[in-house]
């Protein structure tokens, strides 16, 4: 959630430091705060303030520090409110140790309270400060060694953190660590970077390290040493960012999910390259789908969503039975698994503390992890027996859009790919299916090119306190990813039902003027006509019915024409315009599109 910079080399550090927590404020955020160390063995230079990075900014002034070196932050409230002097960075006691941290201490009160006794004097609700005042004693009784108090710190920390910090006695030097939380290293020219987050150095290198497990990094702008707790030196992978610095640039659009919303047929595109053609080793190298007896999805939020997508897609077409699991609930009750059980879980940004943890359980138990992911390095991915990465590009928006469009491909590849192994499908099927995933791209294209009419009518649901979305079979999930994006957007009531359900309890909230969207089959399924009776049940309660499908629905109000496809790809069609509704509605209603209140792109905390 929060994001975390670090900088070392030949620029003024305010800069490039400044510029990465820009290009981090979509992981959403409630503070900001830099420290630069300016002059060696003098107090650092510490500047943080609550609410957007603007009011940091407008504190600066015309200042530009004559420091090489320092950290930023942009802080998600947990221990604390968003205020001034919970803003990271912290201090130690005699403002020479300046620490930034992502993540929960677990055990930070007991720390707390041994430090107090020790004299340290706190002036702070965080749970961090704990942290830099425990790093500065270890500093002190390693004789001035940053890295090894680091080590020595989070052997002692309970939890999850990215932690980055500056002694002003060192100018020049960064030492940084990680457990379940994301920390990447940016190998430049003359400079180094630190972040949680690629895209906050990608304007200056494309050449990045990943970090490991309780690892240990120390940088300068010329070295870059990274070590495990135990003090042995480690070679981490390097690999090369696939995308540039202008992909995370709005690009003409006046919001980074429009930009995105009208990339998902490049995303969808280049997700498929390769891949829809007969058996594919490349889709599931490293992994044995020998001898699968069950598959479980595990995923949040709208990863949970194309889940529910794959379950109708694998278990059509593999014949395998598959469950999908809420990841913040799946381990806490202790469900059963074993070396038959194919676990995927699902997760944008690879770092979704719920879904990894769901995961590090499953595989405890010796399942078998095949994760579908969109950031290349991240721990998920590594923690996985193999991966299937998605090619969205980055997604800086906090409500997802190509981010689900790519995964509901993955569930489609993945979904062939097991029918195959498992001989539930024979060549000639699903090369017809790869040919229609082909097709999707310029379907999604030309939904694009008709959505204007949505604009207005759009606005005519402004004032509306409540929404409804019905669906059957793959239209039910996808019912649930539109009433998802309106709650995050549009901050209204927003609901997805099963069609069928109505009758067992929703159709009581149906009164006069209520608008209900209908995700209906296509036209040619055998469910279309539950979903026409699904419409009048609503209709004759005073419903004002939005219809979205390949075909015009005579007893809606509205409908909003999809190209026709294959039943089980059409989520990747029909969201489309659920999204742009709620963009629109949000506009309409005044609110923050890229962030909205309260979210965070990436959640790292269970």
């Amino acid at each position: 959630m929060c994001g975390i910079v670090g900088y070392t080399g030949k620029a003024l550090a305010l800069s490039p430091v400044l510029e990465g927590l820009r290009r981090l404020e979509y992981r959403g955020y409630d503070s900001a705060g830099i420290a630069l160390v300016v002059t060696k063995g003098a107090p650092l230079w510490i500047e943080k303030r609550a609410g957007k990075l603007s009011n940091l900014e407008d504190s600066l002034g015309d200042v530009i520090p004559d420091a090489h070196s320092g950290i930023g932050h942009t802080r998600w409230a947990t221990h604390g409110g968003p205020t001034d002097t919970n803003a990271h960075p912290h201090l130690d006691n005699e403002g020479k140790l300046a620490l930034i941290h992502n993540g929960i201490i677990e055990n930070y009160v007991e720390l707390r309270e041994l430090l107090e006794k020790r004299g340290h004097i706190f002036t702070s609700e965080t749970d961090t400060e704990s942290v830099v005042h425990l790093l500065s004693d270890a500093r002190k009784a390693h004789n001035g060694d940053l890295a090894a108090a680091m080590r020595e710190v989070c052997a002692e920390l309970r939890g999850s953190f990215t932690l980055l910090a500056i002694h002003a006695d060192e100018p020049g030097r960064i030492v940084g660590a990680r457990r379940n939380s994301p920390l990447v290293v940016g190998v430049g020219d003359g400079e180094n970077f630190l972040a949680s987050d690629v895209s906050a150095f990608i304007a200056h290198t494309k050449r990045a390290l990943e970090l490991g497990q309780d690892e240990v990094v120390d940088i300068t702008s010329t070295s870059i040493v990274v070590t495990d707790l135990m003090g042995n030196i480690l070679t981490p992978r390097e690999y090369e960012i696939s995308w540039d610095a202008s992909a995370a640039e709005r690009g003409g659009f006046p919001h980074f999910m429009l930009k995105e919303i009208y990339e998902q047929p490049k995303s969808i595109a280049d997700t498929l390259i390769g891949r829809t053609q007969g058996l594919n080793s490349e889709i599931t190298a490293g992994i044995n789908l020998e001898g699968i007896s069950k598959v479980v999805i595990i995923a949040c939020g709208t990863a949970y969503h194309a889940g529910l997508v794959g379950k109708y897609a694998i278990e059509k077409w593999a014949n395998v039975p598959v469950d999908v699991e809420l990841a913040s609930e799946y381990r806490y009750r202790e469900p059963a698994v074993d070396s038959s059980t194919l676990v995927i879980p699902i997760s944008q940004s690879g770092e979704t503390m719920d879904t990894l943890m769901a995961l590090r359980y499953a595989k405890s138990h010796g399942a078998r992890i095949f994760a579908v992911c969109n950031t290349n390095g991240s721990t998920i991915p590594r923690e996985s027996d193999a991966v299937l990465y998605t090619h969205a590009g980055p997604e800086i928006a906090v409500a997802s859009t190509k981010a689900f469009a790519t995964q509901l491909i993955a569930m489609y590849l993945l979904g062939l790919h097991l029918g195959r192994v498992r001989g539930a499908i024979d060549e000639k099927t699903s090369i017809e299916i790869g040919n229609e995933l082909a097709l999707l791209p310029a379907k999604v294209e030309q939904i694009l090119e008709t959505v204007e009419p949505l604009r207005s009518l759009t606005r005519e649901f402004k004032d509306s306190t409540s929404m409804l979305f019905l669906g059957r079979h793959v239209g039910y999930p996808t019912a649930l990813e539109g009433a998802l994006k309106l709650k995050e957007l549009a901050y209204m009531h927003a609901e997805g039902f099963a069609g069928g359900e109505l009758k067992h309890g929703p159709i009581a909230l149906i009164e006069n003027g209520t608008p209900v969207i209908a995700i209906m089959p296509p036209s040619n399924s055998l469910l279309y006509e539950k979903m026409v009776s699904n419409v009048q049940e609503v209709k004759a309660r005073g419903a004002v019915v939005i219809a979205i499908g390949d075909s015009d629905l005579s007893s809606a109000a509205h409908n909003i024409r999809i190209p026709t496809s294959h039943e089980y790809l059409q989520p990747v069609l029909a969201v489309v315009p659920l999204q742009v509704i709620a963009y629109e509605m949000a506009i309409a209603r005044g609110n923050d599109v890229d962030q909205p209140r309260n979210l965070a792109k990436s959640v790292t905390v269970e």
